[in-house]
């Protein structure tokens, strides 16, 4: 498979862990959390449908929650256009990044922080929610789905403590297809430019090297874009993110 295929396909399923809907087929897979974050419910790829139908068929299988269609390279040409003709909105546009982990920058802990894996999700879930945007009344239904998280890889949680016990920083690395994708990676604001950000993602990537693990991939926001850079990462695509 060739290499960005594979991160996709791995970006793909790590959403779908998330679903507790109809899937659908390889040509418009979805996935509904129903948590109220749009970035947890939407449409992964539109391969082989007019866009006019897969509108038609995501809304019907999306209906009631706020979702988001990833539009990237798995994608048909022209889709995003398409879909802006019909009405959708571009949010976002999200570098695909990726860094062989054996060339990847090294960075210090800040002192004061301890960074571990953790299986407390009543702590981790508010810390990566407060940072994603996700509402305070959406945490409950978060914290059931990840407990429920199913996907055909292995989830890796880091939390960043200070000495105080306060979790202040996050990553969820998703070991799949041969490589490991991150994800809520992100420090509370009250903690951040301390590098804690750059010292959880080399972490995650130090953890997934444990396990034979040799590239790292992610998708970036333009507020972490330049840490991902500063650790080696480059990028070799885009998303853009629609919304109706």
């Amino acid at each position: 498979m060739d290499p960005l295929d594979t991160v996709l396909a791995a970006h793909r399923a790590y959403l779908l862990g998330w679903n507790i809907g109809v899937t659908g087929g390889p040509d418009l897979p979805t996935y509904r959390s129903d948590v109220p974050h749009a970035p947890l419910n939407g449409v992964l790829r539109v391969a082989g449908r007019t866009p006019h139908d897969a509108l038609t068929e995501a809304r019907q299988r999306l209906h009631g929650i706020p979702r988001i269609w990833w539009v990237g390279p798995d994608s048909d040409a022209g889709t995003a256009d398409a879909l802006i003709s019909l009405g959708a909105v571009e949010v976002a546009r999200m570098p695909i990044m990726t860094v062989e982990i054996g060339e990847a920058t090294d960075v210090p802990t800040p002192g004061g922080v301890h960074i571990a894996e953790t299986a407390d999700l009543a702590a981790f879930v508010p810390a990566y929610a407060r940072v994603s945007g996700i509402p305070a009344d959406g945490v409950a239904a978060t914290i059931e789905r990840e407990k429920a998280f199913t996907g055909d890889g292995t989830v890796l949680r880091l939390a960043g403590h200070l000495d105080d016990g306060r979790v202040v920083a996050t990553a969820v690395a998703w070991i799949s297809h041969g490589l490991v994708t991150l994800y809520f990676v992100g420090t509370q604001p009250e903690q951040r430019r301390r590098g804690i950000g750059a010292a959880m993602t080399r972490a995650a990537l130090d953890l997934a090297a444990e396990r034979g693990v040799r590239t790292a991939a992610l998708t970036s926001s333009a507020v972490g874009e330049s840490v991902y850079r500063s650790l080696g990462f480059r990028p070799v695509a885009e998303f853009r993110l629609l919304t109706f």
